[in-house]
């Protein structure tokens, strides 16, 4: 069987929502092709296929005006469609102008001289309107029927105003093509203001990196860049990769991953992460990944790649759309000719009624602007340093119950500090520590890391040449051998396990005790603290109708009461290995019992087990673990759990403002629909209750774009 391949291309000279389903519906029907996501609101094609050549023939074969170009490193999204798309709208724009002077004219002829000998100059003038209007309208209908589609609203278009001219209603046939065009461009303009919108994110990939090299600095592309490498970067320019400081101050702006202006302060051995911006000083930063693992290429990868994740609703539309037009056409049709048949009224009248229901009926404002309310939600909630990696995920946030928060690193600091050290049997203060440094030499666990800085501060060294045979006790601790002593530092569990006597310790921190050959030689204390967030992360979430927040931590009991008594969660779990946080979430998740979704949050490695039960699984991507950051649904690129209370806030906002689409456009359609039938309304009202409604739903879609997420 062939390899599967995936790939992403850029969509030029697509314009037209309808035909992007169109796309999308006749590339998953080719042999070959697993899946194929085409998101009209940023023009991007996601394919999954054994031959990925053959899917820009088979796009030319649907739609032949549409261009697929493949997504490279250098090409922002959306950029070659933005450039050709404006292009197309200047020429169409001039091309309606010359159509409304016509149509103008063509009313002044019908209004001072109808039933005239300029009659027939009044149908050249019509038909020049009509053609110069409705060209693309025309040509579009004709590949639709060709195909054997048969229906779409270029069709309905093209069905109603030939309608219209045949029962000579010429002035209303041009009117209609030229409004339909106009809603047409419209639309197109804030499809466009939205997918700008977005484009800020992405601009903060660095162009170049100054890397040191024997001959002086040189200017490269941040692709061609070893980890390893020194870089220069200078005030003013975007820092290129992520890495450590070597020499150098400054100030970074870190906005564009976390969506905060508040500078960071930098200074030698600390880190810097591609796409902050380097404000005030110049940097030597050596190298630590490569630019295709940095952070901007993490976040532009999840932005660019959100929407190839629909929500249920943006299927259904697109579905429902694909029966709607030809009911549409039926029942059309039906009332043009039932009503004279068997009344014998005026087959004129009857078809007009008809035609007015054609030109409502057009599904534009559903196509275009659902799927545009949800990528301004995602677009909003990346400014804010909110990655949500698909709409299927705004949907699960927005109906989010339950919030269970894994403890150290999310709503704890994950910066211990060690606040007593207490020495039993014949070991001093200065051994406990060294020991206990020594075993923790080679782990990169915060409570490690406490304690090293603790040794050095107490003026013990440890020899690295000395530790060896070093051992990691999933969720309970580390054992090494130190020169001819062998060392374990670990909690109560693992004591336990090992059969070692010692004291029970009442403290409200991590207690980390430390056995000697066997024999116990104290312990230590270490504190962490509560993010300063927190607490109000947890209130802003009850008021976003989240019913149910508890806790899970690896931490001991005492220490885990006193940050749940603190934050007020509803409850918690302490003493957690790995594998009991996923026995435990699995059971809240049963608790439950299925009302709404339920979320998990976490940083570590650890967490990604959990993470990916969850309905919803976020992760703390400035700090977090690789692996949480991957499983994970949502990345909170700042670390703070107030992200999470914004991320549930910019969900609801974005599903409401979706809803509120869907009504107004069935609640419009519906009741011009009725108006038509009964000879209420007109093809003019008709069709700017048509394009109104496209209008304002589309106008409703991109206020999520640049909407704070208030928390309501």
């Amino acid at each position: 069987m062939a390899e599967l391949k995936t790939e992403r291309f850029n969509v030029n000279n697509l314009d037209c929502a309808s035909c992007a389903a169109k796309i999308e519906t006749g590339l998953k029907a080719v042999d070959g092709v697993d899946d194929a996501v085409l998101d009209f609101a940023s023009l991007t094609l996601h394919v999954k296929a054994t031959d990925i050549a053959r899917i820009v023939e088979e796009v030319r074969k649907i739609e032949p005006e549409v261009e697929l170009v493949p997504k490279s490193g250098k090409t922002p999204v959306l950029e070659s469609g933005e450039t050709s798309g404006r292009f197309r709208f200047k020429m169409e724009l001039a091309i309606l102008t010359v159509a409304g002077a016509l149509f103008v004219l063509q009313l002044f002829i019908e209004n001072r001289f109808h039933g005239t000998s300029f009659s027939i100059l009044e149908l050249v003038i019509v038909g020049t309107a009509y053609l110069l209007a409705g060209w693309n309208v025309l040509l579009g209908a004709f590949r639709t029927i060709r195909k054997g589609t048969l229906f779409d609203e270029n069709v309905l278009m093209v069905i109603a105003t030939c309608g219209a001219l045949a029962i000579h209603a010429y002035s209303e046939a041009v009117g209609v093509m030229i409004f339909y065009k106009v809603g047409e461009l419209l639309q197109n303009l804030a499809v466009s203001r939205s997918r700008r919108s977005i484009q800020a994110l992405l601009a903060a990939k660095p162009d170049n990196a100054l890397i040191k090299t024997p001959d002086g600095y040189q200017e490269v592309t941040p692709e061609s860049v070893d980890v390893g490498d020194e870089i220069l970067i200078k005030p003013g320019e975007k820092v290129p990769l992520d890495g450590r400081i070597i020499t150098g101050s400054s100030q970074l702006d870190s906005s564009a991953l976390t969506g905060e202006f508040v500078p960071v302060n930098a200074k030698p051995g600390g880190i810097v992460l591609a796409g902050q911006i380097n404000k005030t000083g110049a940097l030597t930063v050596r190298v630590s990944r490569p630019f295709s693992e940095s952070s901007i290429s993490k976040v532009m990868d999840l932005v660019e790649n959100a929407t190839a994740r629909k929500a249920k609703t943006e299927k259904f539309i697109t579905t429902f759309a694909r029966y709607y037009t030809p009911a549409v056409v039926l029942i059309a049709a039906g009332i043009a000719v039932i009503p004279p048949v068997a009344t014998g009224a005026s087959f004129h009248t009857w078809v007009y009624r008809a035609l007015v229901i054609l030109v409502i009926s057009c599904p534009c404002a559903l196509v275009v602007s659902i799927p545009l309310g949800y990528f301004g939600g995602i677009g909003n909630a990346s400014r804010r340093g909110i990655l949500v990696k698909g709409s299927n995920f705004i949907d699960a946030l927005a109906a989010v119950k339950t919030v269970v928060f894994d403890k150290t690193g999310t709503l704890t600091r994950g910066v211990f500090s060690v606040r007593k050290v207490v020495n039993l049997n014949g070991f001093s203060e200065h051994q406990l520590l060294e020991y206990a440094a020594a075993a923790e030499l080679q782990s990169n666990h915060p409570i490690a890391t406490s304690i090293m800085n603790a040794c050095r501060k107490d003026g013990r060294g440890v020899n690295p040449s000395m530790v060896f045979d070093h051992t990691e006790i999933s969720g309970q601790g580390v054992e090494a051998r130190y020169g001819d002593h062998s060392v374990m530092v670990g909690n109560d569990r693992l004591l336990h396990l090992e059969s070692i006597d010692h004291p029970k310790c009442e403290s409200d921190g991590t207690v980390a005790h430390i056995v000697v050959d066997g024999n116990y030689a104290g312990y230590i204390t270490i504190g962490d603290e509560i993010k300063p967030d927190a607490k109000k992360a947890l209130e802003m979430l009850r008021q976003q109708g989240v019913e149910h927040i508890s806790m899970l931590t690896g931490d001991n009991s005492r220490a885990a009461n006193e940050i749940a008594k603190s934050l007020q969660v509803d409850s918690f779990y302490a003493d957690l290995l790995p594998e009991d946080k996923v026995r435990i979430f699995e059971q809240l998740n049963r608790e439950r019992g299925g009302e709404g979704k339920i979320a998990f949050i976490g940083d570590g490695i650890n967490d990604a087990p959990v993470i990916a039960r969850a309905d919803v699984g976020v992760a703390m991507g400035a700090l977090g673990s690789d692996a949480a950051v991957e499983t994970a649904d949502v990345v909170l690129m700042n670390d703070s759990p107030l992200k999470m209370a914004e991320a549930v806030s910019i969900a609801k906002q974005t599903r409401r403002i979706v809803w509120q689409n869907i009504f107004l456009a069935f609640a419009v359609k519906g009741i011009f629909i009725l108006f038509g039938a009964m000879g209420m309304a007109t093809m003019w009202e008709a069709v700017f209750a048509d394009m109104g409604t496209a209008l304002v739903a589309v106008a409703n879609s991109t206020r999520i774009i640049g909407k704070n997420a208030v928390m309501t």
